[in-house]
C-alpha cells in the first residue's frame, strides 16, 4: 500500500484516503475541534447571511457530520444528505441522526438520485479534487434553479489551480454570491498554523 502523505499534501489517491479517513474516523472530530477547525461554523455564518430558510442539503464529503450538525442547529428544518468515500466516517455520521440519507461515494462520481437540493456544501475537502470541472457539472445537476454551491478551499491551492479561471468557465450556470477574505484553517495543528489559510464561496446556480 502507498504510505500516506501528510494532510497537507492531501494524503494521497482515492483508496489511501479512504483508508486514512477510516482509520481516523474514532478520534476525528475531537482532533479537529484540539487544532481549532472552524470551517463549518464560518459557512454556516455565511449562510445565515445569504438566506434565511433551505429546505434540502446535500453535504458533499460529509465526513463524521460536522457541517452537518452546525446547519442542522441554524436551519432546524432543513433536511441534509451526506455522501462521503469513508464508510467508518459514515458509520459517526449516522449515529449523530442529523442525516436523511448517506451515499458511500467520491464527490467526483455522480450520485444517482431523482431529486435536486437548494444547497449544496463541499466544506474542508477541495483538496482532494482532482477534476473539479466534473465536480461543479456535476453539482450543477444537484441544485435547483437559484440553488446555492457553498465549498472552502485552500488559498495556496486556489492559486495554483487557477480557480478563479475555473469559475469564470462555470460563469453561464453560476454566479459569485460570496468570496471570504483569507481565514485560518487548522490553526492549531504545526503543518498548518497561520500559514495556510482557506477562503469560503458561494455560488449560486442560474
Amino acid at each position: 500500500m502507498t504510505k500516506p502523505k501528510s494532510l497537507l499534501d492531501g494524503i494521497g489517491n482515492q483508496n489511501v484516503t479512504e483508508k486514512y479517513y477510516d482509520d481516523w474516523a474514532t478520534n476525528y472530530d475531537i482532533t479537529l475541534k484540539k487544532w481549532k477547525y472552524k470551517a463549518p461554523l464560518k459557512a454556516v455564518s455565511v449562510l445565515l447571511n445569504i438566506r434565511k430558510k433551505f429546505d434540502y442539503c446535500l453535504d458533499l464529503a460529509c465526513g463524521t457530520g460536522m457541517f452537518g450538525e452546525e446547519i442542522k442547529k441554524q436551519f432546524k428544518n432543513i433536511t441534509v444528505d451526506g455522501c462521503d468515500i469513508s464508510a467508518d466516517s459514515l458509520k459517526f455520521a449516522k449515529q449523530k441522526k442529523i442525516y436523511r440519507k448517506l451515499f458511500k461515494n467520491s464527490f467526483e462520481k455522480k450520485i444517482n438520485f431523482s431529486y435536486q437540493y437548494d444547497l449544496v456544501s463541499l466544506i474542508g475537502s477541495m483538496t482532494y479534487c482532482k477534476k473539479p470541472k466534473v465536480l461543479f457539472s456535476l453539482v450543477n445537476k444537484y441544485l435547483k434553479k437559484k440553488g446555492i454551491f457553498i465549498f472552502t478551499h485552500r488559498i495556496d491551492l486556489w492559486q495554483k489551480q487557477n480557480f478563479d479561471k475555473l469559475i469564470e468557465e462555470f460563469n453561464k450556470f453560476f454566479t459569485i454570491e460570496y468570496r471570504s477574505r483569507p481565514l485560518n484553517y487548522l490553526p492549531k495543528n504545526r503543518d498548518f498554523s497561520d500559514k495556510v489559510k482557506i477562503r469560503i464561496i458561494v455560488l449560486k446556480k442560474i
